[in-house]
């Protein structure tokens, strides 16, 4: 089995209202060092030992579903479980 970790944040180009307003309401709590905030999605995914060419699947996933590839970058960690 194959666990993975994907990472989604917006392109650095892309606005990002939502990290804006999370950083005035940090500001607003006194927490002024914070110079940027930016938000993005966490996913974890569990493929089954069979699945072939894991990195290529994953990519796939990504580009197809997991990230909008014009506003969003990606990035992705693909560990082997030893199933128990």
């Amino acid at each position: 089995m194959f666990k993975v970790k994907v990472f989604v944040t917006l392109k650095e180009s892309v606005l990002d209202p939502q990290g804006a307003a999370v950083k005035n309401s940090l500001h607003s709590m006194s927490y002024n060092d914070v110079t940027d905030v930016r938000i993005g999605k966490y996913l974890e995914l569990t493929l089954d030992q069979n699945t072939k060419d894991v990195e290529q699947t994953v990519k796939e996933m990504c580009d197809r579903l997991l990230a909008n590839p014009v506003i969003e970058d990606y990035r992705y960690e693909i560990e082997e479980v030893v199933a128990q």
